[in-house]
């Protein structure tokens, strides 16, 4: 699961759940995979990402170095700032591990890179 998927998902599915986001990341294998480098693609996606919740996702998983907390002025033109997104939003991949509901606490298994987020029937 890519960081950048990480970043849209929510447990608010779960009946009780109001906001549920962001999800925590309790990662057991995690691989960084090089991804190419596409500007173009980052510049478009980031003003829809929340860059609090992407750098807290990089720290559960370790990669949070030279990750800057606030997405940077002009981004778009800043090529520094793209590389350190494009890194930790493509290529870094958790493999195996549990994404953790913040609100109630709630473990949903990553497996193969594949988060589960179905519900079991009382949770509906």
């Amino acid at each position: 699961m890519k960081l950048i998927t990480h970043n849209m998902l929510t447990s608010n599915i779960i009946k009780g759940v109001t906001k549920g986001y962001p999800l925590g990341i309790i990662p057991r294998k995690v691989e960084v995979k090089d991804v190419d480098y596409n500007p173009e693609f980052l510049a478009r996606m980031i003003p829809n990402m929340d860059w609090s919740a992407v750098c807290k996702a990089a720290k559960d998983v370790g990669h949070d170095e030279g990750l800057p907390k606030e997405i940077a002025p002009n981004f778009t033109e800043n090529d520094e700032f793209l590389k350190a997104a494009h890194h930790v939003l493509l290529e870094i991949d958790v493999v195996e591990g549990d994404l953790v509901c913040p609100e109630t606490g709630r473990k949903f298994p990553v497996s193969n890179g594949v988060p589960n987020m179905l519900l079991k029937e009382e949770e509906a």
